[in-house]
């Protein structure tokens, strides 16, 4: 063979490989605990199980990297783990491909909210009054007692803004969580919500990062905080001791997968969705970091404890069953469910409003 054709086909080889090498499914979510725990159930078995290279980038969330993609029509990302406000946004845009009910494998055993014009529920997660029991001598059972510094005197951490944090200050200050997006909706409720967070005001210490409220309630420099209930769960799985969740009146929410506006793997993105709303999938996840399924079996499946109804072998009690998922059934009937709706229109002016207050 002439030694010009042997160079041709050594430098032809690698591109062959490289051609017949398909690029992975690229899968942004929030990184961190979540992210691990998202490469051990799905993305790596999902990769097993369907050839389909799948890899795992992090991102914070925000949608300006998603926007540059669409806009240059080139996105580097395939699906993209969203929060409930941002999918709002993001569908709005038109930053997400539509979802096809029917194309939704597991559809039918998803709890309600899950599926969406532009997304599907990965995961539901909850924002918790959170404390150290070793370092209270009074337990906090609800927001009017995260308010009370009286009776729990120290400082409170809380999410910075006003997302949250609103609805928390009109639970304390009596109103029952049915009623406190229809009150938060008037100009009165709203105000009252302000007030009662501005109380507040010389105790809280504003938190940005998840990971804060653990150590910051492990070292006993705060007493109390909002959190994020995987976060505090993951932080007793690493050795922290009394770290304790208050359910009631809870704020939870879903993170729904997203498919990217333009991706050239819509097809493998839509089979990802499918695999990781799964039961085993959305089990495996869970038993990595306690944020609760969006499948019904796998929620049921989570929970090994629960006692049968007295004289009938075939039904579970859900009501009250003991559980560290959000989703459970115990902890969503005495919790309240975040509006999107209401935080994407109203959003922007109530932080300007919020932060004209606490200057």
């Amino acid at each position: 063979m002439p030694s010009s054709h042997l160079t041709l086909l050594v430098i032809a080889l690698p591109a062959m490989a490289m051609a017949q090498t398909p690029l992975p499914l690229v899968v942004a979510n929030f990184g961190g605990a979540n992210g691990k725990a998202q490469e051990v159930a799905f993305l790596k078995p999902f990769s097993r199980e369907s050839n389909i290279p799948a890899q795992g980038v992090e991102y914070d969330g925000d949608l300006g990297a998603v926007r540059k993609m669409v806009q240059a029509k080139k996105p580097t990302w395939d699906v993209v783990e969203v929060e409930s406000s941002e999918l709002t946004m993001g569908c709005k845009e038109g930053l997400f491909e539509p979802f096809n009910k029917a194309q939704i494998k597991n559809a039918s055993m998803l709890m309600p909210g899950s599926v969406q014009p532009c997304g599907v529920g990965a995961f539901v997660w909850s924002t918790v009054l959170a404390y150290n029991s070793a370092n209270l001598k009074t337990t906090p059972t609800s927001w009017a007692d995260f308010w009370n510094v009286q009776k729990i005197p120290g400082k409170r951490g809380m999410r910075k803004g006003a997302r949250y944090n609103l609805e928390f200050a009109l639970m304390a200050d009596g109103v029952h969580r049915r009623d406190v997006y229809a009150l938060l909706a008037t100009e009165a409720g709203l105000q009252r919500a302000l007030n009662k967070l501005q109380q507040l005001k010389p105790h809280i210490v504003w938190w940005e990062s998840g990971s804060q409220p653990p150590k910051m309630l492990a070292s006993g420099e705060w007493v109390m905080s909002t959190a994020y209930n995987g976060r505090i769960s993951a932080a007793v799985a690493e050795g922290a001791s009394g770290l304790t969740i208050a359910w009631n009146d809870a704020i939870y929410d879903l993170d729904y997968w997203a498919i990217i506006k333009g991706s050239p793997r819509v097809d493998q993105a839509q089979a990802f969705v499918n695999f990781a709303t799964s039961d085993p999938a959305q089990l495996a996840f869970s038993r990595e970091i306690t944020y609760g399924p969006t499948n019904y079996n796998a929620i049921l499946a989570y929970d090994t404890g629960r006692k049968r109804v007295p004289d009938n072998k075939h039904l579970i009690d859900l009501s009250m069953a003991p559980s560290d998922l959000p989703s459970a059934p115990g902890n969503l009937r005495r919790a309240l469910a975040f509006s999107p709706v209401y935080w994407v229109s109203n959003g922007a002016q109530i932080e300007k409003k919020l932060a004209d207050l606490l200057k």
